[in-house]
């Protein structure tokens, strides 16, 4: 069994809000394509949190994998604590309940609701130990929220075998290059 856990950059952190930009686009299809990757190797679990951004576009894309990979993995939703999102605006808690509703299974790690930065520390354990492996979008260039996830990657790492990937800034300009001779391929035609 190989259980994934899938987080990153918070949408905001990245400035794409709108989730029809290219921008966005790119993202997506660079988290598909190691998502399918993952499968493909026998990953059995796409576990991830429900932040805006990353972990939400993971759920969302495994929704849509398991059309080519039915039967073959299940998407976990986890929540750090009790009532996440409750202070999000509307559209951000019904996105929620939408990405809720695509997992296969979703509950929360601490059932109190948020009291204390160590109830996060806890949510980082938890998905360090209830998994084999992460797959982080992040840029050690450009630190931001999931620096605090890849430091206790390493920490763990140092006593547990644990494989870690990273989608760098640099893989992005990939895909997007990728993209964008796709987009000049079809007005060519």
């Amino acid at each position: 069994m190989s259980r994934q856990w899938i987080t990153g950059y918070r949408s905001y952190e990245l400035g794409a809000f709108d989730e029809q930009s290219p921008k966005v686009q790119i993202i997506k299809q660079a988290l598909r394509e190691q998502m399918v990757n993952l499968i493909e190797n026998g990953c059995d679990w796409i576990i991830t949190g429900a932040q805006l951004g990353t972990e939400q576009w993971a759920v969302e894309i495994a929704a849509d994998l398991k059309t080519t990979f039915p039967a073959q993995f299940q998407i976990a939703v986890m929540l750090p604590f009790a009532e996440f999102g409750s202070q999000w605006n509307e559209n951000n808690q019904i996105r929620l309940q939408h990405v809720l509703a695509l997992a296969d299974f979703s509950t929360t790690v601490s059932r109190a609701e948020y009291h204390h930065p160590q109830q996060l520390k806890n949510y980082q354990r938890f998905m360090l130990t209830h998994t084999d492996g992460a797959l982080l979008l992040y840029d050690s260039e450009n630190e931001g929220k999931p620096h605090y996830d890849l430091d206790a990657i390493h920490q763990f790492q140092a006593n547990h075998p644990y494989v870690c990937q990273l989608i760098e800034f640099d893989d992005l300009q990939e895909v997007a290059d990728q993209y964008e001779a796709e987009r000049n391929a079809e007005f060519s035609e």
